[in-house]
Order: C-alpha cells, then structure tokens, then sequence
C-alpha cells in the first residue's frame, strides 16, 4: 500500500505539472478533447480509488466513488449545486459516472482543492469508506490537494451533458510523460514564457484588485495603519511581558509534572514488587494447600467409608436411634457454632476488600491528577505557541505598513503556507502524543485486570481453605463421634449377648413346662374319651373313617417330644 501511495502521488506531480505547462503554453480555455486534461482526471480516478473499502450488494461487490463525494454537500453548502446538477444529469446511469462528471464541474469552478481539502480534513467520515492505509487517510492526499491548487490559473469549458461518462476506460497513458533532450530544452523554453505570462496575470490581477478599490477606501486604511500600529506596538510590550510570565509559569508547571512523574514511578515500583512478592507467596500456598487437599480428600474417602459402615451398623441397631438424635443435635449445634464463626470471617474479608477499593480509588484519583496537570500544561502550550503566532502576525503587520502592498500581500501568502506547514506538524505531534497516551491507557488497563483477577483467585483460594479447615474439622467431630459410637456399641453387644443367653435359657425351660402340659392333658383326654394310644407300627387304620393310612392321607402326631406315640386322626 506504501509503494501504490508513493507511485500514485508521483504520477499526480506529473500530471498536474504537465497540464499546467501545457495548458499555459496552449493559451486558451481547454475543452473535454485536451488529452492532458483527460489525463488528470484518469489519474484523480486512481488516486480516490486507492484503498476504496468494497460494498456487496444483491448484483455482486461494489466500489463506489460517488458516496464520499456526496460527504462534499454536507461539509460546504456551495458544492450542493454541483451535486444537484450531476443528479440531474439525464446519461448518467452509475455512480462512477456521476463521480467524473462531479471532479468536471468542480475544475471548472476551480474549487476542486477546496472540496478535496475539506473532505480529508473529516478523517472520521472518510473511514466508513475508505481502509486505513488508503491514500486520502494519509500524507500524500494532503500533498495532492495542495497541488491542485495550482489548477485554478487553468480556465477549462467542459461540455458534461453529451459525454458518456459511464462506459469510459480508465487507463494511464505513460508515453505523455517520457521526455528526451530536445523536450527538456522546450521545457525550459517553456518554463520561462510560463513564468512570465504568470508574472502578467499576476500583474494584471493586482492592477484590477487596484481598480476596484476607491481613493478614500486607500486613506483611511493608511489612517488606520498608523493607528493600529502606535497599537500593535503597545500590545507588542504587553504581549511580551505575558510570554516572560507564561514561560516561568510552564517552567514551575514542568518541575511539578516532573516531580509527580517520579512519584507515580515509585508507586508503579513498589506495586510491581509487592505483586511480585504475592505471587510468589500464591504459589507456595497453592502448592501447600493442593498437598493438603489431595490428603483431605483421601482421608474423606476413608471416613466416608468408615462411615458407610457404621451406618449399616446403625440401621441394624434400633435401640440406638433415639441416642443417634441426640448426637445430630449437638452436631447441629457444633455446626451453627462454626456458622457463626464463618460469618464473622466474612466480615474480615468484607473489611479486606473495603480496603483494597479504597487503594483502588486513591490509584485512580491519583491518574486523574496527573491527567488534569497534564491537561493545564497542554493548555499553556497551546497559550504559548497561539501567543508566539500573534507575536509573527504582529511583527509581518509592522513590515507590512513599512512596505508597498505588493509586498504584503506576498507575505502574507507565504506566512499561510508556512502556518499550514506548522499546523501540519502539530497536527502529527499530537496524533502521535494521543497513540502515546492510549498505549499507556490499555497497559493500564491490562495491570489493573492482572491485579483483579489476581485477587480474585486469592479470594477463591482462601475461601476453599476455609472450607477445607471446615470439612477438617466436622472429620474430626465425626472420627471421635464414631469412636465413641463404637465404644457404646460393644457395650450394647456384650448387654445384648447377656441378654440372648438368659432368653435362651428361660425358653428351654418353657419349652420343657409346655411339653410337659400337653402330656397331662393328653393323658386326661384319653381317660375320659376311652381312646387309646398306640405305636407307630400299630396304627394302620384311622378310627373315626377306617381308610388306610398312606402318602396322601397321613398320621398327625399329637406330640413331637413324645416317645413316637401317636393319636389316630383323619
């Protein structure tokens, strides 16, 4: 992009300055025909075409030279017949054609610098259309518009309306601009009857500007020179004065930027290395506290385990579940006991991060100082270089009243180049001065994100620690828990056993007391009913119904316990 900008602002030189060469050794109006004339405009075409951002649209993708034309009407209200009379055009049918015809009526007002000059000043609105190494963003269109300057000594009659502007092929001729030895010396030639018929028009222009000023108008102008200069005198030793007291006043102003720079750099020193230092101390915690996680989360397991178990143990054991309440109870308590002791944790914390914003605050107040002191010192600079420009302005008034007019009137032209000069050069410092500031904003920036993210994980890593001693400790609570739950359940299994052995020995005995019931009324029974017992052997047949005994149909024995008798029953 560099090299395009550089080879299209060379071709632009030689165009212009062979239409003006041409032009003037023609020594009439140029017509639409003149191909020097054609030349320049193909070149123009080139050079706003240069980084032209590219639109798509539904028909394709679209580069259009017509909208940042059309920025011209907003910015000067003079250009807004050009560009009415272009929409009027009835054979323009695209915007490239509405674009040549506009640089057309623009050459012939001879206010195609201007226009040009005000567009590239609104760099802001040039960014929707062009990129940002285009060459009306940068050096070289600026050095362009001041060559186009130098077209308003060309008068040119161009017939827009019967052209077809849509359809012409925009192509460099080369050959125009190749010179030999017999051109040189014609260029010459020409350069010099150049010089002498500029020399005449100016000549002739000034005798007009003489003409239609009056005899009374040139008196009292000289009446008021003398004036302003007995004036500008007065204000010349006042304004001097002002510049002693300004420039001691930028002195104190700088030692004091100066001073509070260094104290800025100390803070930044001081913070970069208490930083440092936390760091360090993060990462060594971190490492100790990953220790002491992996070791609690293994002993988690294990008592999660233990834990299981004794739950099973406990839901075999439902003697115990009324004293198993009253354990959660205290634990409940414990528990709202470790709340409380939380809560007042988070306090501290609270009370921690107040602190730290109002550091954060004091930082920030601190950066708007120093914005502010920089701000008065840019203010001062600017007092000074617009009281150093009055001081020129005053000092080129007074050579001017000593002077014949003609002489001011140079002057005061080359002074405005050179203050369009120094403008320039202001204009690239501070652009360079605001690239400076936002660099220094975003490193800003980046530290302050750093340092936030930075507490943020402290935050989070000092909150896992107090959950970890938190967790520790409700182990702790449980381990003597259990060991105690294990104390009172041998207790209860030792009662237990004492118990079983005493239940087993009373059901013995009460088995021996039924047993021995059921023989006394069986023994009734057969007495008064006149039935008889018999043996297994015996008894073949039941009594009541007479049917044999076999698989289907078998004896009920009235006792298991009882010497095998058994009593005939259906």
């Amino acid at each position: 992009m560099a090299m395009e900008r550089a080879n299209l602002l060379n071709m632009a030189k030689l165009s212009i300055k062979g239409l003006i060469e041409s032009a003037l050794s023609f020594g009439r109006t140029l017509d639409s025909d003149y191909p020097p004339l054609q030349q320049f405009f193909v070149v123009m075409e080139h050079c706003l075409k240069h980084g032209l951002k590219v639109k798509k649209s539904f028909l394709g993708f679209n580069k259009s030279l017509w909208g940042p034309l059309e920025l011209v009407e907003k910015l000067c209200p003079e250009a807004a017949e050009i560009s009415a009379s272009v929409r009027d055009l009835p054979g323009l049918k695209t915007p490239l054609g509405r674009a040549r015809a506009w640089l057309r009526l623009a050459l012939m007002q001879k206010r195609l610098a201007d226009y040009l000059r005000l567009l590239i000043t609104r760099k802001d609105l040039l960014s929707d259309f062009y990129e940002d190494s285009a060459l009306m963003l940068e050096e070289e269109g600026a050095v362009i518009v001041g060559l186009l300057v130098g077209l308003n000594v060309i008068d040119a009659n161009l017939c827009v309306k019967g052209e077809d502007l849509d359809s012409q092929v925009g192509v460099i001729d080369f050959s125009m601009y190749l010179k030999n030895d017999i051109d040189d010396y014609r260029s010459e030639e020409r350069n010099s009857q150049i010089a002498s018929i500029l020399d005449q028009k100016n000549y002739v222009e000034e005798l007009n500007r003489q003409l239609n000023s009056t005899v009374h108008g040139l008196q009292s102008r000289v009446d008021s020179l003398e004036k302003s200069n007995s004036k500008l005198i007065e204000e010349l030793a006042i304004a001097k004065n002002n510049i002693i007291k300004l420039q001691e006043e930028n002195q104190q102003l700088r030692s004091e930027n100066n001073l509070i720079l260094l104290k800025a750099q100390q803070h930044l020193e001081v913070a970069q290395g208490d930083v440092s230092l936390e760091r360090d101390a993060y990462k060594q915690s971190r490492q100790g506290l990953d220790e002491m996680y992996n070791e609690a989360r293994r002993q988690l397991k294990e008592e999660c385990q233990l834990r299981q178990d004794v739950e099973n143990e406990l839901v075999a054991q439902v003697s115990m579940k009324q004293e198993m309440e009253l354990a959660m109870k205290l634990l409940e308590k414990d528990i709202h006991e470790k709340q409380d002791t939380l809560i007042g944790l988070r306090h501290q914390l609270d009370e921690v991060k107040a602190i730290n914003v109002e550091m954060y605050q004091k930082m920030q107040s601190s950066d708007e100082e120093m914005k502010k002191k920089n701000n008065v010192i840019s203010r001062l600079e600017e007092k000074t270089n617009q009281i150093t420009a009055t001081m020129k302005q005053l000092e080129q008034r007074l050579q001017e009243a000593e002077r014949h007019r003609t002489s001011a009137e140079d002057g005061s032209r080359r002074f405005k180049l050179d203050f369009a000069k120094k403008a320039d050069s202001l204009q690239r410092q501070i652009e360079h001065r605001e690239k400076q500031l936002q660099q220094l904003e975003t490193d800003l920036k980046i530290e302050r994100e750093w340092r936030q993210t930075l507490q943020n994980d402290l935050h989070r890593e000092r909150e896992t620690v107090s959950q970890l001693s938190t967790e520790a400790l409700q182990i702790n609570g449980l381990k003597k828990e259990f060991h105690r739950l294990q104390d009172e359940n041998l207790q209860l299994k030792t009662v237990c056993e004492d118990q079983e052995q005493a239940l087993e020995e009373l059901g013995s005995k009460l088995s021996e007391s039924k047993l021995k019931i059921e023989d006394i009324k069986e023994a009734n029974k057969a007495l008064q009913g006149g039935q008889v017992w018999l043996k297994d052997k015996e008894a073949t047949h039941c009594k009541l119904c007479e049917k044999e005994f076999s698989i289907s149909r078998r004896k009920v024995p009235a006792s298991v316990w009882r010497n095998r008798l058994y009593f005939v029953n259906d």
